[in-house]
């Protein structure tokens, strides 16, 4: 049977081989939760980079820009790093350059995986069927915070073992940990979170309004896949 297995922070991807995984990166709080809605509002591209002024320079090339970091917009982008954010009518037909604190690292730090999804509870059901049709092993790369692990990343982890069970197998206690915390957690996810060092970070920035929207199971169908350096969305 395949093998399911969890990365908990992008410090740790050197420990796991990536040439044969279907790999899907995650940061719910709130990067990946923001591409899964901009893609479901329209957007083109979503262009993942790790540097501020690196996202700045593609504004030349005719892409809107957005960044964060500590959970805080720099002044001049586009955008914020809520999912509200790219509700605005002017994502659709967009490219877009994004930049985070954690979830674009992630991305750029497993882009060498032959398949790369993008996930969120936001769209845990596409992910599911896209890694269903995978033939081969699956890792999940948990953005995290700042190369520390943290609870809601880990909990979309079990949440998609979960999903995936007859199909996949649990690869190690990672992916072991994962799973049990989601089944734990399940009953009532804001609950599960409400002490969690991002939830309270969220908080102390007054957006309590965007953990509510990324614990969302399934509000949209779509699938970020990573095509060179570019995000597209694979059910367009």
């Amino acid at each position: 049977m395949r093998k399911i297995d969890v990365c908990f922070s992008p410090d740790l991807i050197h420990l796991y081989d990536l040439s044969d995984k279907c790999v899907v990166v995650v940061d719910i709080f709130r990067a990946t939760s923001c591409m899964v809605t901009a893609f479901a509002h329209g957007a083109a591209e979503i262009v993942p980079v790790e540097q501020i002024e690196l996202c700045q320079s593609f504004r030349e090339k005719g892409y809107l820009i957005s960044a964060e970091r500590n959970g805080i917009t720099p002044e001049g982008f586009d955008f914020d790093n809520s999912p509200f954010s790219y509700q605005d009518p002017k994502v659709k037909g967009a490219k877009i350059c994004v930049t985070t604190t954690n979830g674009t690292v992630a991305i750029r730090r497993s882009a060498e995986a032959p398949q790369l999804y993008v996930g969120s509870f936001l769209n845990l059901s596409s992910i599911t069927e896209a890694v269903k049709n995978w033939q081969g092993d699956a890792l999940v790369v948990c953005a995290g915070w700042k190369g520390k692990p943290n609870l809601e990343d880990t909990l979309f982890a079990g949440a998609l073992i979960d999903q995936l069970t007859g199909v996949y197998e649990v690869a190690d206690d990672a992916a072991l940990m994962a799973w049990k915390n989601f089944n734990v957690a399940s009953k009532d996810m804001l609950t599960a979170v409400k002490n969690s060092s991002h939830v309270k970070r969220l908080l102390g920035l007054g957006i309590e309004k965007d953990i509510a929207f990324c614990l969302e199971m399934d509000r949209y169908d779509v699938l970020p896949e990573l095509v060179g350096e570019r995000l597209i969305n694979a059910k367009r």
